[in-house]
């Protein structure tokens, strides 16, 4: 039977349309592909999710598409090697993008570079390291205070403070604990009303043994910013300790750190621990626990991707 020529017509047209439609999504997909604000924010997906041979290739060809010029690019890449525990390699991108950045570029590279060092137990390079930093930051702001924008000169205080509370918790395993110190009074200058200043002080305080000044540090913090994670997991760590609360107490401080952040890796292993303590609960719990605990801590970046 010969076949009808509006059948083939359709036939033809339902051809051409479906054609069309696999050119359009491939042309989407380029496009996709082509826009550097699509690539980070895959990029930054692949990696939380741990998929970091992908978000790697990502990162790549973040910096490819902004040829270069943008320092963050470098920083993700860094970050994304040292999730995969490739510290030598990461500190090569960080000292390429060195190179290649103007001298007012160079404080996040360089305070990035320093946690790549602590990464290696290189503390004492790191503390020159921070300084290199912290200094560039102060020199930015001297130099060009009249030119700058707010938003840009909050942007350079915020990291600077980052750059005190990085040598804060890096002086106590040099055993310079007044070194310590001193950084937290530089933080304080710069923001008194900051959870992770107060989270840094209470975690000098629980080095010391000090449980009770931590918990007062970490429970001020935690008034300033409730959905601090640091500060949630710290209080539960310091009142089970103690022993001063009840284990549900402590089991509500973890489970709302673990809906805020669920790739922390001691959110889930301190869980993990109040599961190994009670008897009555699952060990099958447990088990999940440090183990997603164990596979997140072994692939962690030295910072956060975002």
């Amino acid at each position: 039977m010969r076949n009808c020529p509006d059948m083939q017509d359709a036939w033809a047209s339902g051809m051409f349309w479906s054609l069309l439609l696999s050119q359009c999504q491939l042309a989407e997909e380029m496009m996709r592909e082509s826009d550097p604000y699509i690539v980070l924010h895959l990029c930054l997906e692949y990696a939380e999710q741990r998929k970091l041979s992908i978000a790697f290739d990502h990162a790549k060809k973040l910096i490819k598409l902004e040829g270069g010029s943008s320092v963050s690019g470098y920083i993700l890449l860094a970050r994304i090697l040292s999730a995969q525990q490739k510290f030598v390699d990461a500190e090569l991108v960080i000292d390429a993008a060195l190179d290649q950045s103007g001298k007012w570029d160079q404080d996040e590279l360089l305070r990035t570079k320093a946690k790549l060092r602590i990464a290696q137990g290189k503390l004492k390079n790191a503390v020159e390291t921070h300084t290199l930093a912290v200094l560039q930051v102060q020199n930015k702001s001297l130099g060009t205070a009249s030119n700058v924008v707010k938003n840009k000169g909050n942007r350079d205080r915020s990291l600077e403070m980052d750059i005190w509370l990085d040598l804060a918790t890096v002086y106590p395993a040099l055993s310079k604990w007044q070194d310590a110190e001193v950084c937290l009074v530089k933080s304080e200058a710069i923001n008194p009303y900051s959870a992770s200043r107060w989270h840094t002080k209470g975690l000098l305080f629980e080095a010391r043994g000090l449980h009770r000044e931590a918990l007062k540090s970490y429970r001020k913090g935690l008034d300033i910013e409730p959905n601090h994670v640091p500060s949630l997991i710290s209080t539960a760590c310091v009142l089970r300790q103690l022993g001063d609360q009840s284990s549900s107490i402590v089991r509500s401080l973890l489970t709302d750190a673990l809906r805020l952040d669920r790739t922390n890796p001691p959110a889930w292993y301190n869980p993990g621990l109040l599961y190994k303590a009670n008897l009555g609960t699952s060990a099958m719990k447990t088990v999940e626990c440090f183990e997603a605990a164990a596979f997140l801590e072994e692939s962690s970046s030295i910072e956060l991707f975002r």
